[in-house]
């Protein structure tokens, strides 16, 4: 455990820019050989270009705020505030894993949460529910504005959990590869999803996140852990292969291909969501 404190305490930047980047590469690769949409009706290359133009918005904002993490990281630890110091007589194990459950809590489920139910901020997060072709590009198409908020939360996080740097890039780096994964376009055997979903949030398990309307775009708001989604009954499962992709007030694809009315979305008037006559059942 101590090796591996040690690897995270000061983990190369090479490091993390290779889990980013291998992982993109392998889950590409599994989509490709095994896809539950079909790849050939859209441009990839298109679809990728503007996700990944997000990924790089995404990746100068959390940069270019690293130096908080650092300073919560050092406050917590010379305050002694937080879970994990307050569990300084636990196992480290135990304490590690309540740790990276509080984390993904506070900075995923809530922050996620938060911004479907909060005008002002729905109106960032929704530039990643206009992505109509779903898969492992999709994890980090965030506007910068919404990169922001979720960064406030993980600081958040880190105060409420009293996390070390060690913690905080163990949690970052699962985060990354778990998004990664729960976004990707695989056809995933039932038996394997039914087993990994009561831990993780598997794609299975957060594509109906991605359906174009509600109340089915208001479950399952999990990134790592599945059990945040059971204790407050926003857990569902559906049939994968009805779904329909994007947000219903955002479907013109000369809007949602657009990079730059993407960039613009949260500065323009307010679309309100539709309201159906018709339930829709998936």
């Amino acid at each position: 455990m101590d090796a591996f404190i040690a690897y995270f305490s000061d983990m190369p930047t090479l490091h993390r820019s290779g889990l980013l980047v291998g992982g993109l590469a392998i889950f590409l690769l599994i989509e490709n050989a095994a896809p539950l949409f079909s790849l050939k009706t859209y441009s990839r290359v298109k679809h990728t270009g503007l996700n990944i133009f997000f990924t790089f918005t995404t990746i100068l904002v959390n940069l270019s705020m690293a130096f908080l993490l650092v300073r919560t990281a050092q406050w917590v630890d010379t305050s002694s505030f937080g879970v994990m110091n307050w569990m300084s007589d636990a196992p480290i194990l135990l304490t590690a894993l309540v740790g990276l459950m509080l984390m993904d809590f506070v900075g995923a489920w809530l922050a996620h949460y938060v911004q479907h139910h909060v005008k002002w901020m729905w109106k960032f997060h929704l530039i990643h529910h206009t992505d109509q072709h779903i898969d492992t590009t999709s994890a980090n198409r965030h506007h910068p504005g919404e990169s922001v908020i979720r960064f406030v939360f993980t600081l958040l996080a880190i105060v409420v959990v009293g996390a070390p740097i060690w913690m905080i890039f163990v949690y970052q780096s699962l985060s990354l590869v778990m998004t990664q994964f729960n976004h990707s376009n695989i056809a995933m055997s039932k038996w394997l999803d039914d087993a990994l979903v009561w831990v993780v949030c598997t794609p299975n398990m957060h594509r109906v996140h991605h359906h174009y309307r509600q109340p089915y775009s208001d479950t399952n708001y999990g990134n790592i852990f599945s059990l945040w989604d059971r204790i407050f009954q926003t857990y569902i499962v559906v049939d994968n292969k009805k779904l329909v992709y994007g947000v219903d007030t955002h479907m013109e694809k000369s809007e949602v291909n657009d990079v730059g009315y993407l960039l613009k979305i949260p500065f323009l008037p307010y679309r309100p969501h539709i309201e159906y006559e018709d339930e829709e059942q998936l």
